[in-house]
């Protein structure tokens, strides 16, 4: 089934819906979520996406997320694609200010948060194929490094603050 998911207009208010396919399709501006994880020692989750996302597939990433459904709360949605994506729930977020992004494949409002987790991390096997904790100072190192292609998205809207913290 195809999923309904929440479109936003420029100032970021709910203006309709469309499905998962026609948003991906037509790059209609979406609502979408991410979370920074890390752990107490300060390291940072990082993973890559599997060759079959409908959006940079493939490619590795350091937020848990994903698009926002019609009629769901941004925060709800939050909780919900960190328990899928992850297996992280009944943790603390954090909020982080909210970013736009835009490129040729996505168009959204993101929703930030960040929370730390030591707890076993378990994959949603449709979505992540591999995972491990990295410094924020390794993080830096790859974001800069070639050979690991980053979501651009992530990088953009959270790249700053894992930078800082390195």
């Amino acid at each position: 089934m195809d999923e309904q998911v929440a479109l936003l207009d420029s100032d970021g208010r709910v203006c309709g819906s469309a499905p998962r396919s026609v948003m991906r399709r037509d790059n209609l501006r979406h609502g979408a979520t991410g979370v920074l994880v890390r752990n107490t020692a300060g390291d940072i989750y990082v993973h890559r996406r599997t060759p079959t996302k409908d959006v940079y597939p493939g490619r590795y990433d350091f937020a848990a997320g994903g698009v926002v459904a019609a009629g769901e709360d941004p925060y709800d949605a939050v909780v919900r694609e960190l328990a899928e994506e992850l297996g992280i729930a009944g943790v603390e977020l954090a909020r982080l200010p909210e970013g736009d992004y835009a490129d040729e494949f996505t168009s959204y409002h993101a929703y930030l948060y960040t929370c730390v987790w030591d707890g076993p991390v378990k994959h949603q096997p449709e979505e992540v194929e591999w995972g491990d904790w990295m410094s924020p100072a390794e993080l830096v190192a790859r974001l800069d490094d070639p050979e690991w292609p980053f979501m651009p998205d992530t990088a953009a809207l959270l790249g700053p603050l894992v930078r800082s913290l390195a």
